[in-house]
């Protein structure tokens, strides 16, 4: 890389840095505003607000918000230059637009990665403490409404429970059926089934088994028994933005573990996979597009070429929205569906590219 190249650079980066710091101090203040009832709370402290939310928040936001930011902060470095008629000299020198992005570019990379970094792996623990702590101090208690709940715990394993009361963690009229093919071949029931945090397992009240063997059937009574069961009190936990909680590793096993057990709401959680890998090449194709549509100098100044930047940031966002309700609903192939956006707008870039004054 030449002295020009770190030039821009630098520039892109720094602004980049700007944009982010005063976004997420607006973000702030006005999440702190809409919340303060929230922190007022008895048993809050300053240290937990802060270490438990903020400090959580904040990173959160960041990397949600990072396509944007360095959409407006290439648009607006690249403007800046333009405006003073140093893209000009640059290409009375010989150099191709595509040489002088080719800063931009590597910075975009160096951020994508760190983002897919971070959004793989750091943001969702992060996500599990603030989202908890919403749940704790912000949001109203969540109780687990389903009735005659049905789930798979292996290939040939199926449980029931007629309802089920998180509070208590106790489940009601519970029933185990192991069927094989098209037939039952064993059948437990039990008037209630209840979570000992202690023992990590299920306490089955009174219950009764029912084999079916050759023709006939075999019923036999048991006492109190506890037992070990593929499945916990996270399972009647809210599942709102749980995806978000999952790192990339666990989202893969959380997946496989739903197909298995025959899961019917799992597709946002295979949107949200896909989208953990086209997002950093959104930073990438944003950039490029930030710098095509504001290499051209304006006598009217940057707001134009800004303008225009919040426009098709504007619109990118709209196709992603749109995109993941196809891919949620099933309209679509998850993976093309994610990936559309991305698509669009790279094509959209080539075409301005070819387009653009040279």
């Amino acid at each position: 890389m030449k002295k020009l190249d770190w030039y821009i650079l630098r520039k892109f980066i720094s602004t980049y840095i700007f944009t982010v710091l005063i976004l997420m101090t607006v973000l702030i203040i006005i999440d702190t505003t809409e919340k303060i009832e929230n922190f007022r709370n008895p048993v809050l402290t300053y240290r937990r607000i802060i270490m438990e939310y903020f400090v959580n928040f904040i990173p959160s936001m960041a990397i949600m918000l990072s396509p944007l930011m360095i959409f407006i902060a290439a648009v607006f470095v690249t403007s800046r230059l333009a405006t003073h008629t140093e893209i000009v000299a640059m290409l009375s020198s010989g150099m191709s637009l595509g040489r002088i992005m080719r800063p931009y570019l590597i910075g975009a990379t160096l951020i994508a990665a760190f983002v897919f970094w971070f959004k793989g792996w750091i943001i969702p623990p992060a996500d599990k403490i603030r989202y908890n702590f919403q749940k704790n101090y912000v949001e109203t208690k969540f109780y687990f409404k389903q009735l005659n709940f049905h789930t798979k715990l292996s290939p040939n394993l199926y449980a029931y429970l007629e309802r089920y009361d998180n509070t208590i963690h106790a489940g009601y009229k519970f029933t185990l059926e192991r069927i094989e093919g098209l037939e039952l071949k064993e059948k437990l029931e039990s008037p209630r089934i209840v979570w000992d945090s202690l023992k990590r397992k299920w306490t089955l009240d009174a219950f009764k088994v029912r084999v079916l063997e050759a023709g006939k059937e075999k019923v036999s009574y048991y006492p109190t028994r506890d037992t070990l069961l593929v499945m916990s009190p996270k399972d009647f936990e809210s599942k709102s933005k749980y995806e978000e909680q999952l790192t990339i590793s666990e989202l893969d096993k959380y997946i496989k573990e739903q197909q298995m057990r025959g899961g019917d709401d799992i597709e946002r959680f295979i949107v949200q996979k896909y989208e953990r890998y086209a997002y950093p090449f959104c930073i990438i194709i944003l950039t490029a597009m930030g710098v095509i549509v504001s290499a051209r100098k304006s006598r009217g100044g940057t707001g134009l070429q800004i303008a225009i930047g919040f426009i098709l940031a504007f619109i990118y966002i709209v196709l992603v929205v749109v995109s993941r309700g196809f891919a949620e609903k099933g309209g679509l192939p998850t993976y093309l569906a994610v990936w559309i956006p991305n698509i669009l707008f790279s094509v959209l870039g080539l075409f301005m590219y070819y387009r653009v004054p040279k």
